[in-house]
């Protein structure tokens, strides 16, 4: 029988590749998201080797390295454009990693002002653009040497861009100027805004074969940010909205809406809230809405991954949050699709960490997710 030549033997390899990506946790809070402090006495500390070999001892496959991209090109930066000090620190975490056989996902995961450069002028583009140029050629060399196949490039998390055509333009640029410099690794594409089921579900494929495409799921929200304070509205006031939920637990829904303020605002809010109920959010609501990204993909004839999804833990029942993330990760292994769990030791995690003492891993949350019985 004829192998498959051209696109046709990119796409076979991305679906190969997308086995690396089964079951994964997000490495946040470490070298992105932390804008204040990216110094080493920070980075060495907050996830360190002991962590990454808990990682791969818990049973996950891959990490999802995010990094800033502005103390990545904050000078004093040698000729590629890149900071050597802070890209040294990010090899010791990608060597490790892929010491323990886990697969790595460079994330470029930047701030607002930064995607703000990118989705109004030219300049920000041409940054972005050279700093993958950089990025892409530096761990494809890496790829190679260690374990070929095993590091994967995100174009960018949640670009925030509203002009979908114009994310468009810049994400097939990008494309091409990480291919230029790394012919044989793996792209993930993300769709504009917040790389939503919907943003995805709007991409159309691109020419080039050796992609995955990819999503972010956090729905319903009203469960997953529930009393998250870095929002507005009904996310900073609710607390113990349950999960599953249906507009017969009557009980339940007074507890939840009695904190929405009485203002004009917060009548918009308990209407959020009431709609919550209303669309009775259960384990089969998720799996039609996973469906929709397998039959894209099916469709497309191309691989598809959830890497990021999460529940906020500080203001959410334990047993409810783990519920969610049992359903969610059970629709996406149903329909074939890998997926990172957001995140490893940040306020959606996997573990809690005290400083200066070892990660403790939440049982209900890795028995949510298969982990134990792989």
């Amino acid at each position: 029988m004829a192998q498959p030549s051209g696109r046709g033997a990119e796409v076979k390899l991305a679906f190969e590749r997308a086995q690396h990506l089964r079951h994964g946790i997000n490495a946040s809070m470490w070298f992105a998201q932390s804008a204040n402090d990216y110094t080493a006495a920070r980075t060495d500390k907050y996830i360190d080797a002991a962590d990454i070999q808990l990682m791969a001892k818990l049973g996950f496959d891959h990490v999802r390295l995010s990094i800033d991209p502005e103390p990545l090109t904050r000078g004093p930066v040698s000729a590629d454009g890149l900071n050597a000090e802070f890209l040294g620190r990010l090899d010791r975490a990608v060597d490790e990693m892929l010491a323990q056989g886990l697969a790595v996902i460079v994330d470029v995961h930047p701030e607002e002002p930064y995607k703000f450069r990118l989705r109004t002028g030219t300049d920000g583009v041409a940054r972005f653009e050279a700093m993958w140029r950089a990025l892409a050629a530096h761990y494809a060399t890496r790829d190679a040497i260690h374990n070929h196949g095993m590091i994967f490039f995100e174009v960018m998390n949640e670009p925030e861009v509203e002009d979908d055509f114009r994310w468009a333009g810049i994400e097939a640029q990008t494309i091409a100027v990480i291919r230029a410099a790394a012919p044989e690794n793996t792209i993930l594409a993300v769709g504009a805004h917040w790389d939503s089921l919907q943003d995805m579900l709007a991409l159309t494929p691109f020419a080039d074969g050796n992609i995955i495409y990819n999503f972010h799921f956090y729905e319903p929200y009203e469960f997953t940010h529930q009393g998250a304070g870095w929002s507005t509205g009904w996310w900073r006031y609710t607390r113990g909205v349950p999960y599953p939920a249906n507009d017969m637990d009557t009980a339940a829904m007074a507890h939840v809406l009695q904190e929405i303020p009485g203002t004009s605002s917060g009548a918009a809010d308990r209407l959020e809230l009431e709609r919550y109920f209303l669309n009775d959010w259960n384990a089969r609501h998720i799996r039609l809405l996973l469906d929709a990204a397998a039959a894209w993909g099916k469709a497309n004839g191309v691989p598809v991954v959830c890497d990021e999804f999460g529940a906020f833990r500080e203001h959410s029942e334990p047993s409810a949050r783990a519920r969610w993330i049992h359903d969610v990760r059970v629709a996406l292994e149903a329909d074939g699709m890998g997926w990172t769990m957001w995140d490893y030791r940040g306020n959606f995690g996997v573990v809690t960490k005290a400083e200066g003492a070892a990660a403790v891993p939440d049982s209900s949350v890795v028995s949510a997710l298969g982990l134990g019985s792989r």
